[in-house]
């Protein structure tokens, strides 16, 4: 009897950190749909950043971005943009695409739906207010989601998009550590996660993601390939999403 038990104390616990895991993981699709890129191969690449708008480096990151016409997809936190709605009208003037990152940037796992409700229409409001219109596209801080959280964000409009390469740069390593990490993962039709703020306070120094953003571009267009916005991506998709787990 004991050796069953514990046996079956094993597999529940293994089946819980499994379900952790894939409340988490950027790939991970047990919860529900998420747009995670197009098939290896394609030369397209997203540039995405979350936690802006942020004051300078935003502004700084425009700039890299104009330099070598490449569109880019902003996540931004609705606090910020009440604080600071002039950098978000700036994204958008630029050609960029936005979406909500909620209001407050919480774990949206440990949250009620209706927490979830709140967080996700009061940035949409914020976003609004900002630009005139809200955003189609919204990634959950942490990437934690589970079933009542992306079914809240289609009740609003909002598809949920994640990311399948990361270049770890939320504590402001190097710009040459966040390159290496990028360049580990691509394979072509990659959306890159890089963070433009920081999700605690206004201000937060992305200066490194900065620099890495100019390098990584100046490589990958050698390479021939395409920077695309989330939205270029999904249109162009026609064949089934690659799920990569």
């Amino acid at each position: 009897m004991l050796p069953t038990l514990l046996a079956g104390t094993a597999v529940a616990a293994a089946a819980a950190v499994t379900a952790g895991y894939q409340s988490m993981a950027p790939t991970g699709q047990w919860y529900g749909r998420t747009f995670t890129g197009v098939a290896h191969g394609s030369k397209q690449l997203a540039l995405t950043y979350d936690d802006g708008p942020n004051d300078p480096h935003t502004y700084r990151l425009l700039e890299v971005l104009a330099r070598h016409n490449v569109h880019a997809t902003f996540f931004l936190i609705g606090q910020f943009v009440r604080q600071r709605p002039e950098i978000a009208r700036e994204i958008v003037k630029a050609g960029h695409v936005v979406g909500n990152h909620t209001f407050t940037h919480p774990l949206l796992t440990l949250k009620l739906a209706a927490e979830v409700h709140k967080e996700l229409s009061d940035c949409n409001a914020a976003l609004a207010d900002a630009l005139g219109r809200t955003p189609s596209i919204f990634r959950p801080p942490f990437g934690g989601r589970r079933p009542a959280v992306l079914r809240v964000a289609r009740e609003l409009g909002l598809e949920p998009i994640m990311w399948n390469v990361t270049g770890y740069d939320w504590d402001a390593p190097p710009a040459a550590v966040i390159e290496k990490k990028v360049s580990s993962r691509i394979n072509g039709g990659n959306v890159i996660l890089l963070h433009d703020g920081g999700h605690k306070q206004m201000g937060a120094d992305r200066s490194q993601t900065v620099l890495a953003t100019d390098h990584l571009i100046a490589r990958y267009k050698s390479e021939q390939y395409e920077f695309v916005t989330i939205q270029q991506m999904m249109e162009q998709k026609r064949s089934p999403l690659e799920i990569r787990t």
